[in-house]
């Protein structure tokens, strides 16, 4: 059994979502953390995984779109601190590739979500570290959330989509 932790200054999680349906803004997850435990030294087997995110740390180089994405419009951060998302099964679908499902919680709301993974490896860093390099994608509904707040133009366009695009980039640590 391995116990592996996530290296934060070689990791991002970010989203993407279409802003009046011409132009897409990026956002950030500035504190995150992620746990797994494998049979194992590698992920052939992954027992248990854990990804958390502080709704507090969200940055879209904007304050005032932040504040606005941590009220109740969206995220309800005062009252719903995190994110959540408990890893249920990882399966391999290629030597480097797996589809991660698990119930991912945003709002209290808890759904089921499947994203895709991306293993890059597993290396010993310079101090004799051993850390496995990930990139996961996946999309949600922002609406099967609770994050229902949206507005239309004046030309019937929609502001915010209701499709959300999720990108990670994490690297763990063998304990």
């Amino acid at each position: 059994m391995a116990t592996w932790t996530l290296d934060p200054a070689h990791s991002e999680v970010q989203f993407k979502v279409k802003h009046l349906m011409i132009t897409t803004v990026t956002g950030y997850f500035r504190t995150f953390d992620v746990t797994a435990q494998t049979e194992g030294d590698d992920f052939s087997n992954v027992t248990e995984l854990v990804f958390t995110a502080d709704v507090d740390s969200i940055n879209t180089n904007n304050d005032q779109r932040d504040t606005h994405l941590k009220s109740p419009d969206f995220f309800d951060a005062t009252n719903h601190s995190q994110i959540r998302f408990v890893g249920k099964t990882y399966e391999q679908t290629g030597d480097d590739t797996a589809e991660l499902q698990g119930d991912l919680t945003i709002r209290g709301i808890t759904k089921p979500v499947t994203v895709h993974v991306e293993h890059g490896g597993i290396v010993v860093d310079p101090y004799g570290q051993t850390k496995a390099g990930f990139t996961v994608n996946g999309r949600i509904s922002r609406k099967e959330f609770g994050l229902n707040w949206n507005a239309v133009t004046e030309a019937g366009s929609v502001v915010v989509s209701d499709e959300i695009r999720l990108n990670a980039d994490i690297q763990l640590v063998k304990q």
